[in-house]
Order: structure tokens, then sequence, then C-alpha cells
């Protein structure tokens, strides 16, 4: 019942995001451009071309890297058994960033060309090299086993690591490059196309596909490792495959639009409050309403000083930060 309302209501911001913006279109407008679609039908117009080409992929891309921040939130939070860990945690975001920034840095001196792809690309490769460090710092020399307080610890430094890097590239770059480091650390969803709609699509349904397959032992392992392992878990295995979803959704949803916090963190916890601790309710319902929340940000970041825009990441974090806040105190809920 709940999850049902959350996609009525998904899907109700979905079709506000669309409608509104620098330019506002009426229902007609957006039924004849999905209808100039199919044969037979007339040519779109340039008001239909806009909604085609720029509003319904932005719409629909932001929709994706919700749930895919908010499903990455869920599976950190139950994997570590903590409820202040976020998706980017073990690297996968600062990564990501270090990865964008080098690009525009050094992108011309390397000859990495500046096609469509050479961002998306150069920020995915971060975020999974980074996230590959943190696994080969944490392993422990005495066994193959990678602990999670050790990936936590690691991750937090390595973090720090990958933004200082970031400082010392913003610090020796021109002022253009040094803008664009920082409109793309606070996300954007302005280079929105349907290829990137489609490679988010890939990533974000077949992550949550396999998020849900081990639902079931990510609720065995929430009451401890060993206790899980008694319940038949590999543990270890576990980790790797929930570890793996998470930097691949995560990397590939912050590859196409920059770093953006507090969703992956605060979803959950909403979550939790609205119905259960079950992560096969966590993790559909955070899809829900990660995409939600994103939405909603993205549309007040357009409609606030429109024409022009806000970056993502600044309204997520001004609206994200008293909501954690207040979560934090009610902490029968969240705790």
């Amino acid at each position: 019942m709940l999850l049902g309302a959350l996609a009525v209501i998904t899907l109700l911001v979905l079709a506000a995001s669309i409608r509104y913006g620098a330019i506002d279109f009426s229902i007609a407008e957006m039924g004849g451009a999905l209808a100039s679609l199919f044969p037979g039908h007339p040519e779109p117009t340039l008001n239909q071309r806009i909604l085609l080409e720029l509003r319904f992929p932005r719409a629909i891309l932001c929709l994706l890297v919700g749930a895919s921040l908010g499903v990455g939130g869920t599976l950190m939070q139950a994997l570590f058994r903590n409820p202040i860990v976020e998706p980017g945690l073990i690297g996968t975001s600062s990564g990501a960033a270090f990865g964008s920034a080098l690009y525009f840095v050094l992108g011309g001196v390397l000859h990495l060309g500046a096609s469509l792809w050479s961002l998306p690309l150069a920020a995915c490769v971060g975020g999974i090299a980074s996230t590959w460090l943190v696994f080969l710092l944490a392993r422990s020399r005495e066994d193959s086993r990678t602990s999670v307080v050790m990936l936590l610890l690691t991750g937090l430094a390595v973090n720090a690591l990958f933004m200082s890097a970031i400082g010392f590239l913003s610090y020796i770059a021109r002022d253009p490059q040094a803008r664009s480091i920082t409109f793309w650390s606070l996300g954007t969803l302005s280079g929105a196309n349907w290829k990137a709609v489609e490679i988010v699509t890939l990533s974000t349904v077949v992550g949550t596909l396999i998020a849900l397959r081990f639902a079931k032992q990510l609720n065995a392992l929430m009451i401890g490792e060993e206790e899980a392992t008694y319940l038949g878990v590999n543990v270890n295995r576990l980790k790797w495959i929930i570890l793996s979803v998470n930097v691949v959704i995560v990397a590939v949803a912050t590859a196409f639009t920059g770093v953006i916090s507090f969703v992956g963190l605060i979803v959950p916890h909403i979550l939790r409050m609205l119905g259960s601790a079950d992560n096969r309710f966590l993790i559909v319902g955070s899809a829900l309403t990660g995409a939600t929340l994103l939405t909603l940000a993205d549309l007040i970041a357009r409609l606030s000083v429109r024409p022009a825009e806000l970056p993502i990441g600044i309204v997520t974090s001004a609206v994200g930060v008293p909501v954690f806040i207040f979560l934090l105190r009610r902490r029968r809920y969240v705790f």
C-alpha cells in the first residue's frame, strides 16, 4: 500500500518536473510532443522539440539518479549497520569528482578529447579506481577478508585524500577550469540526454534487481556478521556483491550529474519512519523516494531563479541538513 502511494507520488512529481521550468508547458503541449513521435502525426514544433530533447531526458535522468542514490544509501547502511553512512563513503563520489577535475584541468594536455562522453568516462573511472583503492588498503594482511570497520575508516581517509587532490587541481586551474570543477562538484543535470538516460537506466534497474535478490541476506546481516554466518549467509561474498552494486550504480549516476549529497543519507531514514526496516521494502521504497526527492530538488533549482538555475547539490544540501538534524534528534526512529 505504501509503495503504491510512493509510486503515484513519484509519477506526479515527474509530470510536474516535465511541465515546469524555465519555460512552462501545457498538458496539451506535452501530449502533442509525445504524439509527434508516432507515424502519421505532424513534425514537432519548437516547444515540442524542447520537451522531447531537453525536458524529458532531464526529468527521467533525475528520476533515475535519485533512485540510484536512494538504493545505494540503503545498501551501505545495511552493510555497515550504521544509519549515518551514505553511498559515497567508500570513496566512490570523491573519486568521481577527482576524475572530473583531472579532466577539466589536464584533459587538453593529455589529449583526452572533448567528446560528449569524455567527462562522464573520466568521472566513472575515477569513482571505480578510488573504490578499488579503498578495498586494497582495507584488506587484512592475515587473511583475504575485508573488515567493514576497516572499509569505513579507509573510505574516510581516501575521501579526504581525493578532496585534497581536487583542491590542488582547483588551485592550479585557470578561472574557467576552476569554475567547471566547482559547478560539477555541486551537481548538475543540464547535460542530460537520451543516451545518458539509457546507460543510467541499465545500471539502476540491474543494480536494484541484484540488491533485491540479496535483501534477505542483508536482513540477516543486520543482527551481526557471526549470527548471519550461522544462518547460512556467506558474509564475505555478500560484502563484495553489495559493494560492487553500490559502486556501479553510484559511479555511473555521478558520472553524468556530478556529486549530489544527502539523498542517499536521509532517504532510508524517512522510509524507516514510514514503514519498516525490512530491506526488501527499503530497497524498492528508497528507489521511489530518492527519485521523488531529487526530482523535487531539481524542480526547486530550476524555478527559484529562473530562467537561470541553481546547482542541484545546493538544494539537496540546504534541505538535507535540517532534515537530517531533525531525524537525529528523533533518535528512536533513526537508531
